[in-house]
């Protein structure tokens, strides 16, 4: 699968869920649950203890699942998610490096981007998706406003976006959403229930 083809199955749901854990093993759980849930991708971040145990197994158990790694802040993180099983990156700001690594294994990097001027330098990096964190700083019509004058920007919200706001950041113009502790707390069988909820809105909300 080739970078693009692989941003767009990562996207096409226009959300994925964002794994945050204090043990790999309750990473690993949580990440099931959303993906048995109906959810197609969702990123373990790599301030999870053990991470990249955590993405190693959950990638061997489900390989047709679109399992990336999150808070990838450089070259070395970058190498050892992909060698683990990562199929896309994400970061909280913007790493050449991080960008120059994925590429070069086929993998897109989602970089964080909080201005214009990110924006712009993310896009000449080669940036496959651009992470708009916190959005809990901004609101969609910042979406809306900005992609006005940089309409080839595909931005995902990330930060502070919850089932209910969701809609409206894709209605504003965000090419998805990426959502945490909104989508996962509480356990399994809540979160079991918030992802039906939210692809229902999502679609709707196209």
């Amino acid at each position: 699968m080739y970078r693009h083809e692989a941003t767009q199955a990562i996207t096409a749901q226009r959300a994925f869920g964002i794994v945050r854990t204090a043990t790999p093993g309750e990473a690993v759980t949580a990440a099931g649950t959303v993906l048995d849930a109906g959810l197609d991708a969702v990123e373990v971040a790599l301030t999870t203890p053990q991470a990249l145990r955590a993405l190693d197994e959950l990638t061997a158990a489900r390989p047709t699942a679109l399992i990336g790694a999150g808070s990838v802040l450089d070259e070395t993180a970058a190498r050892a998610a992909i060698e683990a099983g990562a199929r896309f990156l994400v970061s909280p700001s913007l790493h050449r490096e991080v960008l120059r690594t994925g590429h070069r294994y086929g993998v897109p990097v989602f970089p964080g981007v909080a201005s214009p001027t990110e924006i712009v330098r993310a896009l000449e990096d080669g940036a496959d998706a651009l992470k708009l964190f916190p959005a809990s700083a901004v609101a969609p019509s910042w979406v809306r406003d900005v992609r006005a004058a940089l309409p080839q920007a595909p931005l995902i919200p990330t930060g502070g976006v919850t089932v209910e706001t969701a809609p409206e950041w894709i209605a504003a113009g965000a090419v998805a959403c990426g959502l945490g502790s909104a989508l996962t707390s509480g356990g399994p069988e809540a979160a079991g229930k918030r992802v039906p909820a939210l692809l229902d809105a999502l679609a709707r909300a196209r």
